[in-house]
């Protein structure tokens, strides 16, 4: 089987469940990012992070695809895609690991730059593409149906990766880069 399809030569791309849409609407918009999230996730993991930190974000990049195959469905057509869907047992599994980098660190205090280690600085990028993620499937949302729990999801895991960065410069001895206003 060829790679290429050239079904999408027009500009247009099939949704899971039979419907064509423009690679330009919303629907793609968002669970491209998502995808592209996912990708950034991959970059991080080559990052010297820790094995804990490493194996967390496998995990989540293991639910990000499964978060872009519900967005790339049909709307009402999700239960055909096959695979189980992301529940409240994910997020409590990121709030979980929130709260356990969060007490390895010191409270904040002010404002903190996106910098330190090369994981932290990576993990930041990562929290940055989420929360366009997160932006592009509310804004999706305001005119298509989608579960609430794809928002909440995309919310918890951009908070991850903040603790995460600061997690890992704790880790490594760094301080945080302080945002001091001028």
């Amino acid at each position: 089987m060829k790679l290429y399809t050239k079904t999408g030569d027009l500009g247009e791309t099939g949704l899971f469940g039979g419907a064509r849409v423009s690679k330009a609407c919303d629907r793609v918009g968002a669970y491209g990012t998502v995808d592209e999230l996912n990708a950034t996730l991959g970059v991080v993991r080559t990052h010297p992070v820790s094995a804990s930190t490493s194996a967390l974000l496998a995990r989540v990049q293991s639910d990000l695809f499964t978060l872009g195959a519900e967005l790339a469905t049909v709307p009402g057509k999700e239960q055909n895609i096959g695979i189980a869907l992301l529940d409240e047992g994910h997020i409590a599994r990121l709030e979980a690991a929130i709260d356990e980098s969060e007490a390895a660190v010191e409270p904040l205090k002010n404002f903190v730059l996106p910098g330190g280690t090369a994981g932290a600085a990576a993990l930041h990028v990562a929290r940055t593409v989420c929360r366009r993620a997160e932006r592009e499937v509310v804004a999706l949302s305001a005119h298509e149906p989608v579960r609430n729990l794809v928002v909440v999801y995309l919310n918890r895991l951009s908070d991850l990766l903040f603790s995460l960065a600061r997690w890992d410069n704790h880790a490594a001895g760094v301080a945080d880069v302080p945002w001091t206003p001028r």
